[in-house]
């Protein structure tokens, strides 16, 4: 007779949070999680095998700093991106750690710098996007696609989609409060993994136009 494999302990307590968190409700006062929301610059993920083309052969990507999900960070290296009238957009910091694809994400006034239409799309939703040439200290990557504008989105782990009650992919919708003014973004991607921790990811013209810098209040509210 085979043994049961028990349940690891970080598993045990998500379920732990989960149930509480259904329990409680938002109606009991209780404190939630803790938000954080923040303004994604533009950057590029990249593939072993585009690095191995700008870097040269066995490069690897080195930590600038890490960033707030576990395990991701900015990357000491950086290229140039060259749009289509030849405009370029220098030091665009890669983030680690490397995946299966290769990705530029910006926000609308670094794609108008460029000259180019960049369409709002999820991370990985690449097909049918504009691409352009990078330019790295060892050789230059011809993009054919993969150039993007970033879909605002929430990361959560499942106690906390539990607690706002939403499921993956759903929309939420998130406050933000400052000192000029109040600013609604609709529609924002809910990510649900295991491993993520509670935030909001906007670009760096979302940021502005809310002045989250100054912020006094940031909310989710279920649409």
């Amino acid at each position: 007779m085979s043994a049961v494999q028990s349940p690891s302990r970080p598993h045990v307590e998500t379920l732990v949070r989960e149930v509480l968190y259904r329990q409680l409700g938002r109606s009991s006062g209780a404190a939630g999680p803790t938000l954080r929301v923040n303004s994604s610059a533009r950057h590029m993920h990249i593939s072993p095998e585009n690095l191995a083309v700008l870097f040269g052969k066995g490069a690897e990507l080195t930590v600038h700093k890490w960033l707030y999900q576990d395990g991701q960070f900015a990357a000491q290296q950086t290229v140039a991106l060259v749009g289509p009238r030849k405009r370029i957009i220098p030091n665009l910091r890669i983030l680690g750690p490397c995946r299966n694809f290769t990705q530029i994400e910006l926000a609308i006034t670094d794609a108008i710098q460029l000259g180019i239409d960049v369409p709002v799309r999820m991370s990985g939703d690449i097909e049918g996007t504009p691409g352009g040439y990078v330019i790295g200290p060892h050789g230059m990557l011809e993009m054919k696609n993969g150039i993007i504008r970033a879909a605002r989105h929430v990361h959560m782990s499942p106690s906390e989609a539990a607690y706002y009650r939403v499921k993956h992919l759903d929309r939420i919708t998130l406050k933000v409060v400052a000192p000029a003014c109040i600013t609604r973004f609709d529609d924002l991607i809910v990510r649900i993994d295991p491993s993520f921790k509670l935030e909001v990811h906007i670009d760096t013209d979302e940021a502005n136009a809310c002045d989250l810098e100054h912020a006094t209040k940031v909310e989710l509210l279920k649409q």
